[in-house]
């Protein structure tokens, strides 16, 4: 494949701007920091979205009764601070995802989850716009205006699942969200409120309805979200479910129905898709996850994602996740990039290596490559190999860059592979025995079994076309860094000698 220095496509690449987590509680534990702050070195996201900011384990909204048996409302920020507090020390703001209802203010009992947060509407929706504010203005007094304002706010969870959303009731939903529109919009017209994250179910009518609902209430949306998985139904054996990949182009041309009803409003025309959660599948106990597979997959999905949404949300950054109870061994097809152990897991490479192409411009992008350049002396990509089921393919990769005359010379290039033979600590942990519970040194080996590997070269380019091969083995993904290098050796030193052992 011929490729010019000059070349320019179209390429939005946000990689970095959310990532989704387990309830917001977990926060508190060391394990999920330890996780979070690895995954902020590593790739580093802007902001952090989770369910459960509302519910009971943040104690935010309590009720006590007066003598004359009226009822006064309290609100307890101890530990929301405490978790705000932690995210912003470690360079990522949230995301700001209104849920669950407080059971002192639910209409009903209905819970999802290992940890029962509720998912009935507010039995008083006065109280409930009267919490939001009261949230906001504490977040205002005690981080500044200015800050505060950066972070996004979206209304409650896929209601269009009666799992989330009591009946999946839409009206009620329409309600909810325009009630909590404008309380947070009389606090600051400037926050950026949306919705309606919704999933899968129905989605297409979803879309529309919610979109004529707000062009006929005249709300001047900040942004809309919706989900996006891509497994066909799970197959249930013991602890885990089993779902096979869909076709990437399903989800890309579901996804961009999307794109094209919210285009059919005027008023919206142009508007921001947050895809606040994505990932292959929607269960958090599918061994895919652990999987090169699922990094390979994902390479595919981050090539494209950014066409026609604004971000996309990996769901999630680590393995501390409770939402069918306490997984019992540390590979466990949990969402998580970083299994528990602090190990990461092949797809968190597939995010780190993207990042590294942020502030580049794509000169090349196809169903297998994305390649980037400063347009002079830096090329930088990546190549995966995707199947959704093992085919036995290797991928052998040749492009030929043409360089501007003045880049002509030698350069170094360095290669990062993970693939199931480079980089693989699920297969490490299966060798082990598979360990439920890891020593202190089985978790060092699979530390070590996760790190990319890196191989080296020198390419010829005097004659002004940069030559880059790479063999892609099936599941792997592979990140290289190409740069204008001249050898520079101390006196006396002589490298070719080294190696000879002269």
């Amino acid at each position: 494949m011929r490729i010019s220095y000059s070349d320019n496509v179209k390429f939005n690449n946000n990689v970095d701007f959310c990532v989704g987590t387990g309830r917001i509680g977990l926060a508190l534990g060391k394990e999920y920091f330890e996780q979070l702050k690895f995954v902020q070195e590593q790739v580093g996201f802007k902001y952090i979205r989770g369910h459960g900011l509302l519910t009971d384990d943040m104690a935010i909204y309590q009720e006590y009764k007066e003598e004359d048996g009226t009822t006064t409302v309290e609100y307890n920020y101890t530990y929301l601070d405490l978790v705000m507090d932690s995210y912003l020390s470690v360079g990522i703001r949230p995301f700001l995802e209104l849920g669950f209802m407080p059971e002192k203010l639910a209409s009903g009992d209905q819970t999802v989850f290992y940890w029962k947060g509720n998912v009935t509407p507010p039995s008083s929706y006065e109280r409930w716009a009267d919490l939001l504010q009261n949230m906001l203005r504490h977040f205002i007094a005690r981080y500044g205006i200015e800050e505060v304002l950066t972070w996004p706010i979206e209304v409650w969870n896929e209601p269009n699942l009666p799992g989330f959303f009591k009946g999946a009731d839409m009206e009620e939903y329409f309600k909810l969200f325009e009630i909590s529109f404008n309380a947070i919009k009389e606090v600051d017209e400037r926050f950026r409120v949306g919705g309606p994250a919704i999933c899968g179910v129905n989605d297409e009518v979803w879309i529309r309805k919610f979109m004529e609902f707000c062009d006929e209430r005249k709300l001047k949306i900040d942004f809309v979200s919706r989900h996006h998985y891509t497994t066909e139904f799970p197959k249930p054996v013991g602890h885990y479910g089993y779902q096979e990949l869909s076709d990437p182009e399903y989800g890309k041309n579901n996804l961009h129905v999307t794109r094209e009803i919210i285009d059919s409003f005027p008023a919206y025309k142009g508007s921001e898709i947050h895809i606040t959660e994505f990932n292959t599948s929607y269960i958090p106990n599918n061994p895919l996850h652990d999987t090169n597979r699922n990094a390979a997959y994902m390479s595919g999905q981050l090539s494209w994602l950014g066409d026609d949404n604004e971000s996309y949300s990996y769901w999630t950054f680590g393995d501390i996740f409770e939402e069918r109870g306490v997984p019992f061994t540390p590979f466990h097809g949990g969402f998580g990039m970083v299994a528990n152990g602090v190990i990461p897991k092949p797809t968190l490479w597939t995010f780190a290596f993207y990042k590294k192409l942020k502030g580049f411009d794509c000169i090349y992008r196809s169903n297998n490559t994305v390649i980037v350049s400063d347009k002079k002396n830096e090329y930088r990509g990546i190549m995966w190999n995707s199947t959704l089921r093992d085919c036995g393919e290797t991928l052998n990769l040749d492009y030929e860059i043409e360089l501007p005359k003045d880049a002509c010379g030698e350069y170094s290039i360095t290669y990062r592979v993970v693939d199931p033979e480079t980089c693989n600590p699920l297969k490490v942990w299966h060798d082990l025995g598979e360990p439920s519970s890891l020593s202190e040194d089985e978790k060092a080996i699979l530390r070590q079994a996760a790190v990319p590997f890196v191989k080296s070269g020198r390419i010829d380019a005097n004659d002004g076309v940069l030559r880059i091969s790479q063999e892609v083995k099936e599941s792997g993904v592979v990140y290289f860094e190409c740069k204008k290098s001249e050898i520079t050796s101390d006196r006396g030193y002589d490298y070719e000698r080294v190696a000879r052992g002269e």
